[in-house]
Formats: structure tokens, C-alpha cells, sequence
């Protein structure tokens, strides 16, 4: 459906948003789906080798870790240009370049001669893989009916969860039988698979306007509701990856003493965060943000509280609770910056790429901290360092709900200006808030 109008001399025309149940709609959500599949599954797939670099390499826990944050690293730094960028030269652009050379950047990590040049290459990849993440929520503003947003975030960010669970699992099982080299490879393949995937299904943009984005960089670093949206990005990523980065070693240590292979099977969990992220997003439509995100942190709690005793099932049932909690609210978070940018006129990929740097930033430099912590006082102190960064989210969103909502303008009616210089069709989409 279209809509234009005229404004004294000036037309304004666009195309409303992909609904629910459109064809163009669900090949928007499989590809953007599919693209979070593999941008997260290299992304994380060395999270289940930790323990296994530790050996082969002969580093420490907090070393093994580098192989994870300083992808991310190179992920977040990047983000500072692709956002940016892709105001100027479009967003399916980026998405098609990133998703083929991280799979390329992956088979190169698979025959990384050495400990320091898998280092190398890991860094490398984290800026090949920046090109996704950087626009993915703001393409779904821009292509999709303004009532399926949320919705719509929730399900690539639950494409994003299931990609970080196969890449775990690929590598713990594969290494288990034939090495880390091959449980690499094998990621790699899956990566481009899934780009061949979003070449076929991606629709190209049809409201993107191109802009420029110097001037703009200030509003999206002074709105307070975007700087805690970006916050929560970081304190909830680094509870998050600080878990996962710390559980390979617990798993594999007494009183579990599992193989490479069942401590990788726990990350079968993640479908949860899937299915809860989807769910977030079709709650927030309904009730709202400011109403989900609190609730997701509490969630987060709680699953970080329930994998404290040295019993298998407790910690697979508190990984999976706060699995499900912290995608709640990423799943809400993100999907909530580039609305609230775009409503306070700031470019919404721009936003998007400063979240997802604090984000990436709380997985390099928190996550990082796994390690020591474990080191210093094995699961309980990782338990602790969590739980600190879920607190301060927690203290994040109350005060993110006494921040006053933004709404967009109403759009032109027939008694206005567009009635006597112009045509008014159908309005542009239903107005949100943010």
C-alpha cells in the first residue's frame, strides 16, 4: 500500500510496511532470521572451545577467552563506521558483504597456524560481522508496519539466540571427534549457507532514505532514554557472556568432569531464548516496553541464583530461565532504540550501531572478567560478577520508565495543507511510542 501527499511544493511518498502475514513480511523475518543465525553462531562458536584452546594452546581461562572478545571487540569498534555508513549507502548492502565474509573469515580461523594468528584472525572476523548487526533493526523499522516492530525484533533477535546456540554446539560436538580446526570449519559452512539463504529471501529497501549523518551523531548520544537503552545493552550482555564464557570450565571440572561434547550440549537451552524474545516482542506491543524489560532482568536473576548448587539439573534449568530472561531483554531493548530514535530525530541505524557497540563492549570488557573471577574463586565469584551487572540493569529500566514516552506527529488530514495542495491517501503507519 502507498501513501503521498503534498506540503506546499514539496511531495513526500513512501510505502507502507510489510504487515503480518504478507509474503513480504515473512520473507523479510526468515532472512533477517537466518542472517542472525549466522552472524551469531561465528560470533559465539568458539565459546565451546574454551576449555579446549586452554589445553591445545597451554593459556589460562582468562587468555582462552581473547579468542571471543576480541571478535567483539573488532565487532564494536566497526559498528561506529557501518552505522553510519549504511545511512548513506543503504542496509541490505551491508548485510549481503558481512554475512559472506565472515564465512569466508571463518574457514581462515579454521587454518590459523598458531594460537596468535587465530588471535588475529578472530579479530578480523568481529569486523566482517559488524555489517548485520549494525542495520538489522533499523531495516525492520523502515520495511515493516509500525505494528509489527517489536514483534518483528523479537524474532531476529530469537534468530540471533538460535545462531549462538548451533554454533556452540556444532564446535563442542565436532571438536570432540575430529578437533577444533574442523568444529570451525564447520560453522564456516553453516555461515554461508545462511548467506546464500538471505541473498534469496532479502526484499530490498524500499524506504530508505539516504542522509547525511554528522550532525546527527550528537542527538543520538544526549536522548537519556537511548544512553540507559544503551547501558542495559551493556550490563546485560556482560552478565550474560561472563556465564557462558565461565560454564565450559565448570562443566568440564568436578564435580561434572563432562567431555567437550556433553558440556557443549547445554547450550540446547537456547531455544528458550528464541521462543521468550518472540514473546517479549508480542508482549511490548501489547503492554509495552517500559512493562517487559523490568521483567526480564528479574528473570535473568533468578536463573543466575538457581545454577548455584553443584547439582546438573539446577544449572541447566537456572541456564535456561536465565537464557530466557536476559534475550527478554535484549530482545526488548534493541527493538526499542531505533523507534525511540527515529520518533526523537536521530537516524535509527546510527542508534542502533551505538547500542549494539555498548553492547559488544560489555561482552569484550565484562566478559572478560569471567575469567579472572572463576580463577579467583571458581562458580560462586561468576555467579557474583553476574548478578552485579543484573542489579544494574535492573536499576537501569525503573529509572528508564520515569523518562517521558515520545510520539510521532500526527500525519496531514484532508482539511489540512495536503487537502488543498495535494492528495492525501492512505496515512503512514499507526503511531507508536517509545
Amino acid at each position: 500500500m502507498h501513501w503521498t501527499y503534498a506540503l506546499g511544493t514539496r511531495t513526500v511518498a513512501g510505502v507502507i510496511g510489510y504487515r503480518a502475514g504478507e509474503p513480504g513480511y515473512r520473507r523479510v523475518v526468515l532472512a533477517l532470521f537466518a542472517a542472525g543465525l549466522a552472524t551469531f553462531a561465528l560470533l559465539y562458536s568458539v565459546q565451546a572451545l574454551l576449555p579446549e584452546f586452554a589445553g591445545t594452546f597451554h593459556v589460562t581461562p582468562a587468555q582462552s577467552s581473547w579468542s571471543l572478545s576480541l571478535a567483539t571487540i573488532g565487532l564494536g569498534v566497526t559498528l561506529l563506521v557501518t552505522g553510519p555508513l549504511s545511512e548513506r549507502i543503504g542496509r541490505t548492502r551491508l548485510i549481503h558483504l558481512s554475512l559472506s565474509l565472515s564465512g569466508l573469515a571463518g574457514l581462515a580461523c579454521a587454518a590459523a597456524p598458531g594460537w596468535h594468528a587465530l588471535l588475529v584472525l578472530r579479530l578480523l572476523q568481529g569486523v566482517t560481522l559488524a555489517g548485520l548487526p549494525a542495520v538489522a533493526t533499523a531495516y525492520l523499522r523502515e520495511e515493516l508496519h509500525a505494528e509489527t516492530h517489536a514483534r518483528a525484533a523479537g524474532l531476529y533477535i530469537g534468530g540471533t539466540a538460535l545462531g549462538g546456540m548451533a554454533g556452540r554446539l556444532i564446535t563442542g560436538g565436532v571438536a570432540e571427534a575430529l578437533g577444533w580446526r574442523w568444529a570451525l570449519a564447520a560453522v564456516a559452512a553453516v555461515g554461508l549457507a545462511c548467506a546464500a539463504v538471505v541473498a534469496a529471501l532479502l526484499p530490498a529497501s524500499r524506504n530508505f532514505v539516504a542522509r547525511p549523518t554528522a550532525v546527527m551523531t550528537r542527538r543520538a548520544l544526549t536522548d537519556p532514554a537511548l544512553l540507559i537503552l544503551y547501558a542495559i545493552g551493556a550490563c546485560a550482555m556482560g552478565a550474560f557472556v561472563s556465564v557462558y564464557n565461565a560454564i565450559g570450565f565448570r562443566l568440564t571440572s568436578t564435580p561434572f568432569a563432562l567431555g567437550a561434547g556433553a558440556a557443549g550440549a547445554v547450550f540446547l537451552v537456547y531455544p528458550l531464548g528464541t521462543l521468550s524474545s518472540a514473546l517479549a516482542g508480542r508482549l511490548a506491543d501489547r503492554y509495552g516496553r517500559r512493562a517487559v524489560l523490568p521483567f526480564g532482568c528479574a528473570l535473568t536473576a533468578i536463573g543466575l541464583l538457581l545454577t548455584l548448587p553443584d547439582r546438573l539439573p539446577y544449572v541447566i534449568g537456572g541456564l535456561a530461565v536465565m537464557t530466557a530472561g536476559f534475550f527478554v531483554v535484549h530482545g526488548v531493548a534493541s527493538g526499542w532504540v531505533p523507534v525511540r530514535a527515529h520518533l526523537g530525530g536521530v537516524p535509527a541505524g546510527q542508534a542502533a550501531s551505538l547500542y549494539l557497540v555498548a553492547y559488544y563492549a560489555g561482552s569484550s570488557v565484562f566478559g572478560s572478567l569471567s575469567g579472572v573471577a572463576w580463577t579467583l574463586g571458581a562458580w560462586p565469584a561468576v555467579v557474583l560478577l553476574a548478578a552485579a551487572f543484573v542489579a544494574l540493569s535492573s536499576l537501569l529500566a525503573a529509572a528508564l520508565r520515569r523518562i517521558p514516552a515520545l510520539t510521532p506527529a500526527p500525519p496531514p488530514t484532508a482539511t489540512g495543507p495536503a487537502a488543498t495542495n495535494g492528495t492525501l491517501t492512505s496515512p503512514p503507519a499507526t503511531p507508536t511510542r517509545a
